[in-house]
Order: C-alpha cells, then structure tokens, then sequence
C-alpha cells in the first residue's frame, strides 16, 4: 500500500508508524550533537499553495521578522529559516502527505530545533506524533481544536494522548483554542445580536465541525434555539437547495464551522442569492482576506461576522501596535489576523534558543514549553500552561464593511 493510501485508510496511526519507520531517531537529532555546529533551523509548515496563501504569506513574513529581531543570530548560532508548504496544487490546502513529509524531514535533520505550524488543526493531527516521536517542539500560531492539547468532553478518540507516542509533551500554540472561540461566540449571538433561533452548518472536518459542535452546545446551555446542524459536502458546486431549506425555517442567523477553503464565501453567496437576510457568523478560518474575496465585499457587507481566537492588528496596543507598523513599512500592506501569531511563535523559539544558550533540541524544547509571562512578543504578557496552550484567552468579533474586517468587540474568558 502507498503512503497517500495509508494515510487516507489508517489515519494518524499509519503515518506515525510510516514516518517512523524510515528514520525518525537520526544520530544526533534528539541532543546537541549532530549536523552543523555553527547553525541552526527553523521550519514552518503552512498551506503555501491555494487561497490559504494570503493569510500564510503574512505568518511567514512574522516569523522572518522575529528572526530579524536577532539580526539572523542567536547565541552565537546562525539562524537558518526555511519555509515548507504543506499544501498541494490538487487539493488547492493542506494535504496528510504533505504534512507528514514535512514533519518527517525535520525530524530527521539534526540542525531543525523548531517546527512553526500548521495552519490546520486535522494536519496538526498528522504532524504531532512525529515530531512528538522525535522529541521536536513544534509551535502552531493557528491550529485551535482543543483535542490536540486536551481532552474534549464526549470525545472517546482517545485525544490528546493518541499524539503523544513518545510520552511527552512536544506541541504547544500561541493561539487560543476553540473553548474559548465556539462558547463566546454563541455568548455574543444571543446577547448582542439578540438571536433567538440558529441554523448551524460545517465543513465536516476536525477544526470546522468541532467548532461547530462547541457552539452548538453552549446554544443548548443559554438557550439558543438551534433549528438544525448539517455537514455539507464540500465538494458541491454551491448550496442553493440548503438555503431555500434553510430559508422556510427563519433562522436569526447562521453559523458555518469552516474555512475559505471548505466553501465559506460560497455559504455566504448562496445566503443572499436565496433571499436570507439573516447575519452569518464563521470562525477565524474564514478570517482572511481570500474569504471576502471568495464571497464578494458587496455580499458581505455589515451581515456577515467572523471571529477570531485574540486580537485583530487593528486593535494591537504597545509592542503589538509597533510590530503592526514595522510590518507596514517592510511589507507595504496590513498584516493579517495571523501575522502577529507568526511572529509570536518565532519569538518564543528564539528567546528560549537564547536562554538555552546552545544547539540542544531537548533543552530547546523544554524552555520553549516552560514559558512563562512572556513579553518578549507582541500580543501581550502570556504564559504557556501544563498542556501546551497559551493563558491568553481572547475572542475578538469582527464585522465585514467596506471590504474589510472591522472589530465591534473582543472579549476576554
């Protein structure tokens, strides 16, 4: 059987055991010795290919700017950054394959102290047990479904220790999860919006329906109407006959657990190509330029409300204000939601390469994961807990106007 076959027919089991049997423990990988003495890499494995590449190219740019913080060098080490696309031209976003190579080869060079990403919580599946089997930290700026860290209420997957084969804790992010974005985002639909009744729609994939389904279930706890959940399938060419469904029931809005690039602008146009005035909510999958584009600014306008686990650069205060404009003036352009994330996380691997003051990916790993109080960053003062999850817990909704995305409040759990 092929690697693409196992991964699609096994799941995260196969490719842990595929990637590990062609060579994870490499001579010198898991200490300080091996490879180049006067180097090390960082890696970052993100869809680079399809309409995720936007929002990438700005997490990129925020890792390479934080490495410009140490012009380059750190403790005395050379920093070498390379950029991996996890994603591939026939599915147009991340793809298990292409994950699972990336988590492979760096796992299996001696220089790789760091893997920044993914992107997507389901790539994150394949990648962590790779990387966890290597002892690699890997720091993720945007993978948010809470099993990854933690164990989800109902869940009998066996989440997170499944992801843990070498017994150890090795993945962490910087982003808040989805009990902090599904619960209030509910919160502000009811309180806010004051919607009585949701019809709630997703991708069927890990991140869009745990969403979805973390939502749905503090719909339950305050009394939120919710007058159906549907996965729709992807692959359809739109979704007319859902909304003229959708449309009879008279819902007060509706909310897609999705991304862009599981059809969010096409929910969207579909929406008002059928007549429903109603709002729609989307998490931050959807918040990203190439999801107002996909759906049209027009389509859009003042109805449609996407979250975001933190802050929005807009609203970025002291340092966080100061790496914004850095960010204008180098690349000539906002940032999006992600790049101060990017940055985040290359900061935390270089500060704690500093403090560990050699090439030991162990002693890197373990400083990585004992942050504390860090400030060194720019979204605030936060601390990595027990599980590898940031304590900065913020949920910021936005509205689309005037073609962009524009903060009406941030709330802190």
């Amino acid at each position: 059987m092929n690697l693409r076959a196992m991964i699609l027919a096994n799941g995260v089991a196969a490719v842990g055991f595929v990637f590990g049997a062609v060579g994870i423990g490499c001579s010198g990988c898991h200490g300080s010795g091996g490879g180049d003495p006067t180097k090390i890499k960082i890696v970052s494995s993100l869809p680079r290919t399809g309409s995720a590449q936007g929002q990438t190219d700005t997490i990129v740019n925020g890792i390479r700017m934080a490495i410009d913080d140490y012009n380059g060098e750190v403790a005395g080490l050379k920093i070498e950054f390379l950029d991996w696309d996890d994603a591939t031209a026939a599915q147009g976003q991340w793809a298990a394959e292409a994950e699972g190579t990336n988590a492979q080869k760096a796992a299996a060079d001696p220089d790789v102290v760091a893997f920044i990403g993914p992107y997507n919580s389901g790539a994150a599946k394949v990648s962590i047990p790779i990387l966890n089997e290597a002892g690699l930290v890997q720091v993720s700026p945007a993978a948010t479904w809470p099993g990854l860290t933690k164990k989800v209420p109902g869940d009998t997957s066996g989440e997170p220790e499944i992801y843990r084969p070498g017994k150890r804790i090795t993945f962490c992010r910087v982003c808040p999860t989805d009990f902090v974005q599904g619960p209030l985002s509910a919160d502000f639909v009811k309180n806010k919006l004051k919607a009585k009744a949701v019809y709630i729609l997703d991708d069927k994939e890990l991140y869009g329906q745990g969403i979805a389904t973390l939502f749905h279930r503090r719909c339950d706890e305050i009394g939120l109407t919710v007058l159906g959940h549907e996965s729709i399938v992807v692959t359809q060419p739109d979704f007319r006959s859902l909304m003229t469904k959708i449309k009879a029931l008279n819902p007060d809005l509706i909310y897609f657990g999705g991304t862009t690039q599981t059809k969010g602008g096409q929910i969207a146009k579909d929406m008002k190509n059928e007549g429903l005035t109603c709002p729609m909510m989307a998490p931050d999958g959807c918040y990203e330029k190439a999801f107002i584009t996909s759906a049209g600014a027009d389509v859009l306008e003042g109805r449609a409300y996407v979250t975001i686990g933190g802050s929005d650069p807009s609203t970025l205060t002291g340092s966080g204000a100061e790496f914004v404009k850095k960010y204008k003036e180098k690349y000539k352009k906002m940032p999006e939601a992600y790049a101060v994330y990017g940055y985040e996380s290359g900061k935390a691997v270089l500060e704690a390469v500093k403090k560990v003051g050699k090439k030991d990916r162990n002693a890197i790993r373990d400083a990585v994961l004992a942050t504390k109080d860090f400030t060194a960053g720019a979204i605030g003062k936060w601390s990595f807990d027990e599980n590898g999850d940031t304590t900065l817990e913020q949920l910021t909704i936005s509205r689309v106007e005037g073609g962009e995305f524009k903060p009406v409040e941030t709330i802190t759990k």
